[in-house]
């Protein structure tokens, strides 16, 4: 069989373009040109097989010097250009080539010839490379295999992975909140017992970026069967349940920083207390099961402690010290100013020992747990006080579950809710449930009782104030009680002006307190900061940047004392904007204002009356001089006249 004619027409654009690059022709058109150039391989065409053969061999070194020409001009374009059309294209596989007769060649020619000409449509993805390999199926998990991978998460589990909403968000920060929930603690046992409490806080360094935190009180002490739990159970306590003042409120503090410690260096908490003088004292070493939220007890023994009661607590852990703002020192002095009734040690890393005596020898009023008030209860949480009460009926459940309602009361909101008062609370519905909540919100009812509240007082929180800073003038005030959401809560603010050690420039030193305990983060995101920063204090004398604290020689303090403190998270670090909120703690700092206002214009008035009394009292030898010569006095007389003028001056009410 005679070699077919190789011509040019006989290739489509993309095969000729492939032999200009010295590549090999791809499927499509490609194909056509790859049996035009070899032909049907068959016996016994010896003229065929060497006509094909000249045929290619001459296009390839014709291919190939074209390709050696074009790279040699543009290498990098050329690349770029068949990988982007390489990866641009749909991949297809090659057809696969089977040896066929001469009937079955000339066939598959002729269907590849059609299959190029212009005529007819290309395949996508013509002149493809082959396609990958197919990816593997995945294989995805029934329901029963999920339900195996899926079990509880114990609260101390999920504080381990996010410590950081607990306060130990870095080494430094976690010393400090390590100490303050352990004072805490020591404030409120003392308190609750009716002690005056004396406490002595120690921070030994034991390695590099390693302290241990020991807190000794003179509290009541913890009954042996509560030390495990105390420490070793994270939400375990008597706060959270009762409606009152109090430092601590979810019982999470004191055992997250032992699992803190336990964390970054392995070793346990040191318990030892003490409930009274004839009680033997008890020692113990307790570890946080973090799967099971349970306590792990690794020793237990009686040992000799010179203290008729108390509660000494050691934690050692992963930690760096520092001083000045946000440190331990700083925390321990705002805690003396909102505690005067405190006494307190403090020796640092370095062995010095700080002490804070007490200003006064009171205990502050003590706080009363209270019922809910109406108009704080929310849908859920009244079908759920509902479902568990005792009452026979509504109108008894009403009294009973929640403060300022009496028999009147309680009627008129059930005929507002448009409710029987036979109904039984442990049968009501959801629909009922929301009427009743309706007729809540229309009644009138009186604001939940304040004995909850455990303020400071105007005068205590100045005392403890002077206590710590030196200034000119100090001004204090405590608001009356107020409601939000039923929680009755109570602001008071105090201020100092003439700061030593601080500038006319220096922005003004903000300290805030909720519960009597110093907030030392999350200053920016707290009420009492956006209180302070709406207050327009140019009214009284200071200069203040738009958006910024006050300038001037100036502490400001604010306290917010409440049977709930709204915090913004977990670790109780900044207090939630609630209108009421701001609205108390802007009055506040207004009244304090006034004041200061009043002492800064005076102290202006007193300036230039001064300054006009030194103006006239240079000119006084000169009038007595000049009377002299006139009148002819003597020397003695004249010293007379001089003296009388400035005792005149002196006395006068305008200066």
């Amino acid at each position: 069989m005679t070699a077919k004619r190789v011509r040019e027409s006989d290739f489509d654009e993309e095969t000729l373009d492939l032999f200009d690059g010295g590549g090999v022709p791809p499927a499509g058109g490609g194909a056509r040109a790859e049996t035009v150039l070899a032909g049907p391989r068959q016996s016994g065409s010896r003229t065929a097989g060497g006509a094909g053969r000249g045929a290619k061999k001459a296009a390839t070194k014709q291919a190939a010097k074209a390709s050696r020409d074009r790279k040699a001009v543009e290498p990098k374009q050329a690349a770029s250009e068949k990988t982007r059309a390489r990866k641009a294209a749909p991949k297809k596989a090659l057809p696969e080539r089977k040896r066929a007769g001469k009937g079955e060649s000339e066939t598959a020619a002729a269907e590849e010839a059609a299959a190029s000409s212009p005529d007819a449509a290309a395949p996508a993805g013509a002149g493809t490379s082959p396609a990958p390999r197919p990816r593997k199926k995945r294989n995805g998990r029934n329901a029963e295999q999920l339900a195996k991978g899926q079990r509880e998460i114990s609260i101390s589990e999920f504080f381990t992975k996010n410590r950081h909403l607990l306060g130990f968000d870095n080494p430094t920060k976690a010393l400090l909140t390590t100490v303050k929930e352990a004072v805490d603690n020591s404030l409120d046992a003392c308190e609750d017992a009716g002690v005056l409490p004396v406490i002595r806080v120690e921070a030994r360094q034991t390695a590099e970026n390693r302290y241990k935190a020991v807190i000794e009180d003179n509290g009541p002490g913890i009954v042996r069967a509560q030390i495990p739990k105390i420490f070793g159970k994270l939400l375990y306590g008597s706060k959270f349940h009762t409606l009152k003042q109090s430092r601590g409120q979810q019982g999470i503090g004191i055992s997250a920083a032992g699992m803190y410690g336990q964390l970054t260096t392995g070793k346990p908490v040191v318990i030892t207390s003490r409930t009274g003088p004839r009680a033997a004292a008890r020692r113990f070493e307790v570890k946080i099961n973090t799967r099971k939220n349970e306590p792990i007890v690794t020793d237990e023994r009686e040992v000799d402690w010179p203290v008729e009661h108390g509660t000494r607590v050691e934690i050692e852990l992963e930690a760096i010290h520092k001083r000045g703002r946000r440190s331990i020192d700083d925390y321990l002095e705002q805690t003396a100013v909102a505690n005067p009734h405190l006494e307190l040690t403090y020796v640092d890393p370095g062995g010095d020992e700080i002490r804070y005596p007490r200003v006064i020898d009171e205990l502050p009023a003590e706080a009363r747990a209270i019922k809910p008030h109406p108009y704080g209860v929310e849908l859920g949480a009244l079908l759920a006080l509902a479902h568990e009460s005792r009452s026979r009926n509504l109108r008894g459940f009403l009294q009973e579950e929640f403060s300022r309602v009496g028999p009147r009361v309680a009627d008129e909101i059930l005929e507002k809710a448009m409710l029987s008062p036979s109904v039984k609370p442990r049968r009501l519905k959801r629909d009922q449930a929301e009427q009743l909540l309706t007729g809540i919100g229309k009644t009138r009812i009186m604001n939940p009782p304040t004995n909850c509240l455990s303020p400071i007082g105007a005068e205590e929180l100045e005392a403890g104030l002077r206590k710590v800073v030196e200034a000119d003038f100090f001004a204090a005030v405590s608001r009356k009680p107020a409601v939000y959401r039923g929680n009755p809560f109570l602001v008071e603010a105090a201020l100092a002006w003439g700061v030593a050690d601080m500038g006319g420039d220096d922005l003004a030193v903000l300290h805030r307190f909720a519960n009597r305990v110093p907030l030392q983060y999350q200053q920016g995101a707290c009420a009492m900061t956006k209180a302070v920063l709406g207050t327009a204090w140019k009214g009284y004398g200071l200069h203040q940047a738009r958006g910024a604290l006050p300038a001037g020689p100036l502490v400001v303090l604010v306290h917010i004392a409440s049977a709930w403190v709204p915090f913004t998270s977990e670790s109780k670090e900044a207090v939630a904007s609630y209108t009421e909120i701001l609205k108390e703690i802007k009055l506040a700092l207004q009244d304090c204002g006034r004041r200061l206002g009043r002492h800064i214009r005076q102290g202006k008035r007193q300036a230039e009356a001064v300054k006009k009394r030194d103006y006239i009292a240079s000119y006084i030898p000169h009038i007595g001089a000049a009377l002299r010569e006139i009148l002819g006095l003597s020397e003695k007389r004249e010293q007379q006249i001089v003296t009388t003028l400035t005792d005149t001056l002196e006395r006068s009410r305008k200066f």
